[in-house]
């Protein structure tokens, strides 16, 4: 699979933003997606992945402000970010994995380019 993400920027704290994740190359309903984040000098970190089904996990470090949603219709995930806090501010990778869904990133077999946020106080 190809992941392209979109929708990351600058952004002052307690605002919102949706990132978006576009797939091609395989039969998107049937893989399993996340989101992970890298701020600099910071290992990369798990924020949310989801199922074909529908069915998610959630980073307790996020948990009631993002959302992370699926439409197999457009081969796209997305990740919907409110209450944004500076320490969110991170580079965001898309990813996918035809086998696994949880919070190693090694295990995951396709990577997008990833998308900068930047949140300000």
């Amino acid at each position: 699979a190809q992941l392209v993400e979109s929708g990351g920027g600058l952004v002052q704290a307690g605002g919102s933003l949706r990132l978006s994740c576009a797939a091609s190359g395989r039969t998107f309903s049937s893989i399993y997606m996340g989101w992970f984040r890298q701020a600099p000098g910071k290992e990369r970190e798990f924020v949310a992945s989801i199922t074909s089904g529908g069915s998610t996990l959630t980073a307790d470090s996020v948990k009631g402000r993002f959302t992370i949603s699926r439409d197999n219709a457009k081969n796209t995930v997305y990740l919907q970010m409110n209450s944004l806090k500076p320490e969110d501010t991170a580079v965001y990778y898309c990813t996918a994995s035809n086998y696994y869904w949880h919070d190693e990133a090694g295990r995951y077999e396709y990577w997008g380019q990833g998308t900068q946020v930047t949140v300000s106080s």
